[in-house]
């Protein structure tokens, strides 16, 4: 077996270990290859499930988190998806491969125009990147079959829920920022909306605005 095949099936070995069933998230995941989306010092960690640092202070999460949160969403393949924190465009590239569309957004024009690079490489071209203030959305493109917020809000963010449709899920880190956060899974019904508490996680803040680069 070659050193990338067996790296391959330890990875998947590892997202299964953690609780990842879903046999659409394990493709998505084995077909997007995240050394794609890690660069320098810690290109050759890209591999491990450990969360990474990325340019503007940001991070590449935790394979089984991205594989996790991604289940939780639960992505058919005719939804329209919004992204909330491009990032380094890892989890972006990962719902593509899911969802009929994927609208991703960040407050960090670097991290899009980076991201957008490696969506091109790979020929993702059902992907849309722009650099936004994430905590209104996307309300032009509204309403969302799928949300996915990938920074931790003290409360899911009104404008947010206001885009999804009614049958629609969101799912979402939420908790104070220097503390242990929440991930949580919003559906939104006729009625209102429900809310299931699925996991400890930590994630960066969510920062209204744009950054700076």
């Amino acid at each position: 077996m070659t050193d990338a095949a067996e790296r391959k099936m330890r990875f998947l070995y590892a997202l299964r270990s953690k609780g990842v069933t879903d046999a659409r998230v394990l493709t998505a995941m084995e077909k997007i290859d995240r050394g794609a989306f890690v660069r320098g010092l810690f290109a050759e960690r890209a591999y491990e499930d450990m969360p990474l640092p990325i340019a503007c202070g940001q991070t590449i999460s935790q394979p089984s988190v991205v594989a996790l949160m991604t289940q939780a969403l639960q992505v058919g393949p005719r939804d329209k998806v919004m992204e909330i924190g491009t990032g380094s465009g890892y989890q972006a590239a990962i719902l593509s491969q899911l969802a009929r569309r994927v609208y991703t957004v960040d407050r960090h024009r670097r991290l899009v125009r980076e991201a957008q690079a490696v969506f091109e490489t790979l020929a993702l071209t059902n992907i849309t990147a722009m650099t936004a203030d994430g905590s209104f959305g996307l309300p032009e493109q509204a309403p969302f079959d799928r949300i996915l917020v990938t920074a931790a809000a003290e409360d899911p963010p009104g404008p947010l829920l206001a885009q999804l449709r009614i049958g629609g899920i969101m799912v979402l880190p939420v908790g104070q920022s220097d503390a242990v956060q929440s991930l949580i899974r919003v559906t939104r019904t006729e009625t209102g909306f429900e809310y299931d508490e699925l996991r400890p996680v930590r994630f960066v803040p969510l920062v209204e605005g744009l950054g700076q680069d």
